[in-house]
């Protein structure tokens, strides 16, 4: 099928990123179906279901401290002198304390009943018992009630909503569901992704050594940094490596690909010269509702539907793909998967440094937290030099025409809360 080339005869207005972040998220419907998975292999996956407490925890009022559990009434003064008459491990019960009494405790066992306070083993001295004695333990410091105790339900009570539906797990998460006693979670379906470059500058590393390159040759990084942000966020990614900068090339990979994946994923082609075919190709084969973003780096940007399938198109540009993922993929991937937050925490540092040079579109400057508390910045803002990325440890959401002054306090949103 062959697709004539027309160039526009006028270029339509970029649009906001927040208009078109609202407008790309409409599309993303959560998909159909949950999976059970074990509790161990769910992290990162979105919970389809709300996990409810069926028991208190602790389940028992117990100790937080090895020591000695006692009755705050029987203490004196420093020479305090109780006998020892049970020893209770955790995973044990103990018996009813008597009066005058203590009973040696570790980490974790219940509290006897009778007992109003743990003192810590630290502040007690054990007194070696004859044979045929009860062993005794000096008290050593003043008990206070409840002192080292941590109180049944403390945490959790039963019939507490513990996760809500949406959540997206983490390890914290995954541990709380366990103490709960979920040994499988419902969660939502991975987004299956299909992933390809475009372009017949690319090669791979490792397949060209950069002695033996072609001139205008690059390597392939955004297919490795766009796999890795893929897999983390729970996808299941089919990788199609590099397709030829070829209309029929594009459409063929853009059509097998729509028949088993959720989204087709591409980096490169998006822009308007005569080599770049994902838009054509798309509009061939199925539709194109998003083109160009007011947001640098990462103008070129497109959205797709090819049948069932979503068409996501990146720029080539590595920062600028790397960008244009963190801030409309990534939440566009957490809506399909029914995530309930989409949007990365964002906090707000002072500037050290100075950037005189407002854009027309908004900016996302590389720049990473100092000693001070304060934002340095890296010295290349280039949408071609990766580096910027590794060196910094997150983005700086520069509104349009907007310079930034040493000590202006700006929005920073950290990578930690944008590549988990």
């Amino acid at each position: 099928m062959s697709i004539e080339y027309r160039p526009p005869t006028a270029r339509a207005p970029l649009k906001p990123l927040d208009q078109a972040l609202a407008e790309l998220l409409a599309h993303a419907l959560p998909l159909a179906g949950t999976q059970a998975v074990s509790t161990f292999d769910a992290d990162g996956r979105v919970l389809a279901q709300d996990l409810v407490a069926s028991l208190d925890v602790p389940a028992h009022d117990n100790s937080s401290m090895d020591g000695y559990a006692l009755r705050c009434a029987d203490w004196v003064d420093d020479t305090t002198v109780l006998q020892v008459n049970q020893r209770i491990p955790a995973g044990t019960v103990g018996y009813p304390l008597a009066p005058g009494s203590a009973a040696r405790i570790f980490t974790g066992a219940p509290i006897p009943p009778g007992a109003n306070a743990v003192v810590m083993q630290e502040f007690c001295t054990a007194v070696t018992a004859g044979e045929g004695t009860p062993a005794t333990v000096r008290i050593q410091s003043a008990p206070h009630p409840g002192q080292w105790i941590r109180r049944r339900g403390e945490d959790i009570a039963s019939g507490d909503v513990v996760l809500r539906q949406g959540t997206r797990l983490t390890p914290a998460a995954l541990g709380l569901a366990a103490s709960i006693g979920f040994g499988t979670l419902r969660v939502a379906p991975p987004v299956r992704v299909a992933l390809f470059s475009t372009g017949d500058e690319l090669v791979m590393p490792g397949e060209v050594l950069p002695d033996d390159m072609k001139p205008g040759a690059i390597y392939n990084s955004n297919r490795f940094f766009l796999r890795a942000l893929l897999v983390r966020l729970g996808c299941t990614v089919t990788d199609l490596g590099i397709v030829p900068d070829r209309l029929d090339a594009t459409m063929a990979a853009l059509e097998s690909a729509s028949r088993q994946h959720d989204l087709i994923l591409t980096s490169g082609g998006v822009s308007v010269g005569e080599e770049d075919h994902i838009k054509p190709a798309v509009q061939a084969l199925g539709e194109l509702n998003l083109w160009q973003i007011a947001i640098k780096p990462g103008k070129p940007f497109a959205y797709g539907k090819l049948g069932a399938a979503h068409f996501i198109g990146l720029p080539g540009n590595p920062v600028s793909s790397l960008v244009t993922f963190l801030v409309l993929v990534r939440p566009f991937i957490l809506k399909l998967q029914g995530a309930a937050v989409l949007a990365p925490e964002s906090i707000a540092l002072s500037a050290h440094f100075d950037w005189a040079r407002a854009d027309k579109r908004r900016e996302f400057l590389r720049a990473r937290q100092n000693a001070a508390g304060g934002l340095d910045l890296f010295g290349n803002q280039s949408s071609g030099v990766l580096t910027s990325a590794v060196w910094g440890d997150g983005l700086i959401d520069n509104p349009a025409g907007k310079t930034i002054a040493h000590g202006d306090v700006v929005r920073f949103i950290p990578f930690s809360s944008l590549l988990s």
